[in-house]
């Protein structure tokens, strides 16, 4: 059986037991049970009632926080000529083609995000069995293989996630960190769930959001009531 801190501990002490919160108030409380001195990243995990092993159930794709996630990160963009020079003036932090798939193959991964224009994936793919299992190949359906360079790390250095269901149907991201206002994670919040509800896959049957736990890093998960989790529910003061 797992061990717990002390300072874990008291902070699960502020979350009622079987308790599903609403998520203006799990917003509020998550901030206040983080048990490390850092600030801590604050993580949202959605149980969907999907089948990943079937491809029409799969939920995979991209989204723009509105208030970022308090991280900078690093992009890397496969890229010749001008969109190259595209890429260099919209603040990419690496660039190159031939010469950044080897430096990968030689063990390099400095970088958070990869980009790549359409004509580079031929090279690039030669990266997949690296790149694949860290996430980090470019995919069109995230908007990472694109000619628009420009707007793709524009997006990223303002805080675009990733989502994707792992094998059990679950998605796990982030929406800013413990320093952040409530309001400006509860937007963040809003912005991944009401993302998540729009791309439900028409083959999913049943009950699609099953179950939302917020949390930080290292800290205790507190349940919200997925019933009053969207955006449009908090307008209808459901």
């Amino acid at each position: 059986m797992a061990k717990f801190g002390k300072k874990y501990q008291e902070a699960a002490k502020l979350i009622e037991a079987n308790k599903q919160y609403e998520p203006q108030e799990a917003v509020e409380l998550v901030k206040q049970t983080n048990p490390t001195k850092f600030d801590a990243t604050v993580e949202v995990a959605v149980k969907l009632g999907v089948d990943p092993k079937h491809a029409d159930q799969q939920v995979r794709g991209a989204v723009v926080l509105p208030h970022g996630t308090g991280k900078s990160k690093r992009v890397l963009v496969f890229a010749k000529g001008e969109k190259a020079k595209e890429a260099e003036t919209a603040g990419a932090d690496f660039v190159g083609a031939e010469d950044m798939v080897e430096k990968i193959q030689g063990g390099w991964a400095d970088f958070d995000v990869a980009v790549a224009t359409p004509d580079m994936m031929g090279m690039v793919g030669r990266l997949g069995k690296i790149l694949g299992p860290r996430g980090l190949m470019p995919n069109p359906k995230v908007g990472t293989v694109t000619m628009d360079v420009t707007r793709a790390i524009n997006e990223i250095k303002a805080g675009k996630i990733e989502y994707r269901t792992d094998k059990a149907g679950n998605i796990h991201a982030p929406i800013g960190k413990v320093s952040f206002d409530a309001d400006k994670l509860l937007a963040n919040f809003y912005t991944l769930i009401d993302t998540l509800i729009k791309v439900k896959p028409s083959a999913a049957k049943g009950q699609y959001m099953r179950a939302i736990t917020l949390s930080t890093t290292m800290g205790p998960g507190i349940k919200i009531n997925t019933l009053k989790a969207s955006s449009a529910k908090r307008e209808q003061g459901v």
